[in-house]
């Protein structure tokens, strides 16, 4: 299985660029590891710590939610290749073992590929920093716990919603609300919920309460098991595919379009069809909405709940909205594969133009729906048509730029050290500046105002250099793999 995923990965951006991913992880962690000292004059040490652990949590969240994929994966085909998860039909395998090891499969290729270099790049940083290694020790085994839990539930939770959907939905809203709670009146407490949070807090850097730290790390080894077990006891022993049959839905869908013309219009409309058949806009939906719902959260949370003067307001939040919202067009380029478009009289960027559009008409309404509500509940209003026009430039910025430099491969394509670099580059220095002018917007009105409309209009004359280039740069690239 970990071979499987290393030549998924490695098919599309060769094995020697794959290879360099950790690299770029450790030299980030080490440069983060020797600026910590000016990082902590602004944001406290704990909060560092605290939010550190949350991201471990939802990034083991989003890598562990294999399940939901289950069915897709089971009817794919890579031309004579097959998913390693649809085994149990053709060899003496059973669903409990094979789902058992993608998750140790997961739990190891994520942990070799990010938690270790990133710890070595703490390791090296530590004789300059001054860094206590036993402390180093601790804050990696408590980041560990954190995905661990954060893998484990979301294993769980993806193999509940093989088995019922209205199950799922019910634990993904008890999830929501428990940290809505929080949020609103502290209860439960961030411990209660990600339990390595607690041991972190107990142990050295940040503290020394070894047998409450004890407990905690006793409670987060107790959550990834139970998690696990139940998930493993809950597996369905064949997964049913069933087949359905739809009406004639694409002319309604091609006339509904008809200010489009040629074959745009009807590649648009197979696309959107092809959203409605495959059953994933709920999942897409919560792809986009929970991490929006987090960082309302925690913009909410800084600025009142912990009271801490960092400047957080609505044109800030559309920055991130925009910048967040780019993980749907990665949802798009994986409702099906695309080799079938070879025999069609379709092009590589075509595909890609049309998803561009895909993608804008499903995110523009929600990431309008949440800028909004910030500006309200923060009593911004007055921030409105600034934010929303940073929304939307990043919006489209962060969508081409990503079109651009992965085509339909987006996934698989970002851990290209090259590609990632690149990325990484043109989508920080816009986002640093937007925040940076956003917290300056109370102090010096003008000034930020006119940065902040130079910066969107560099992205704005980037975002139609990209976009011509999708032609030139995708045009010789087949559609199969």
């Amino acid at each position: 299985m970990l071979k499987e995923e290393f030549r998924t990965h490695a098919s599309y951006s060769g094995k020697g660029r794959f290879l360099t991913f950790p690299l770029f992880v450790f030299v980030l962690v080490l440069g983060f590891g020797l600026t910590l000292d000016t990082i902590i004059e602004t944001v406290p040490f704990e909060r560092l710590g605290l939010f550190t652990n949350l991201s471990a949590f939802l990034y083991g969240l989003s890598v562990g939610a294999f399940g939901l994929m289950g069915r897709e994966y089971l009817d794919r085909r890579y031309g004579r290749s097959n998913y390693l998860i649809a085994m149990p039909y053709l060899l003496p395998l059973s669903f409990r073992t094979t789902f058992l090891g993608i998750f140790i499969r997961d739990a190891i290729f994520y942990v070799l590929l990010i938690v270790a270099p990133a710890s070595f790049g703490l390791l090296a940083a530590a004789p300059i920093a001054g860094f206590h290694l036993s402390s180093i020790g601790l804050f990696v085994a408590a980041v560990l716990l954190s995905f661990l839990i954060g893998l484990s539930l979301s294993f769980m939770a993806s193999v509940v919603y093989i088995r019922n959907q209205r199950a799922f939905a019910m634990i993904t809203a008890a999830i929501a609300v428990m940290f809505v709670s929080h949020g609103v009146f502290g209860v439960p407490s961030l411990e209660a919920l990600v339990p390595a949070i607690g041991f972190q807090m107990n142990v050295p850097p940040f503290g020394a309460d070894y047998p409450e730290a004890a407990l905690y790390l006793l409670a987060s080894l107790a959550a990834s098991a139970i998690f696990v077990t139940l998930a493993y006891l809950l597996v369905q022993i064949r997964i049913s595919i069933s087949s359905r049959m739809y009406d004639d839905l694409l002319p309604g869908i091609h006339e509904r379009l008809g200010f489009i013309r040629g074959l745009n219009r009807s590649l648009l409309s197979k696309e959107f069809l092809d959203l409605r058949r495959s059953g994933v806009v709920t999942k897409m939906f919560f792809s986009f909405v929970l991490p929006l719902l987090f960082l309302s959260f925690t913009t909410w949370y800084v600025n009142y709940g912990m009271n801490i003067p960092v400047g957080f307001n609505a044109v800030f939040y559309a920055a991130m909205v925009g910048f967040i919202g780019v993980m749907m067009y990665n949802w798009l380029n994986n409702i099906d594969l695309a080799e079938y478009y070879s025999l069609l009289p379709v092009t590589v960027p075509q595909l890609i133009r049309m998803r561009i559009v895909v993608f804008l008409v499903l995110t523009s309404g929600i990431s309008v729906f949440f800028v909004v509500a910030i500006s309200v509940l923060n009593g911004e209003t007055e921030l409105l048509w600034l934010a929303l026009v940073v929304m939307f430039i990043t919006s489209v910025y962060m969508v081409v730029l990503t079109a651009y430099l992965t085509g339909l491969k987006t996934n698989t394509f970002l851990f290209d050290t090259s590609v990632l670099m690149k990325f990484s580059v043109m989508s920080f220095l816009p986002d640093v500046c937007l925040t940076i002018l956003s917290f300056s917007l109370l102090s010096n009105w003008v000034f930020s105002v006119i940065g902040i409309v130079l910066v969107l209009s560099s992205m704005g004359a980037t975002t139609w250099v990209l976009y011509r280039g999708i032609e030139s740069k995708w045009s010789k690239t087949p559609f199969y793999a």
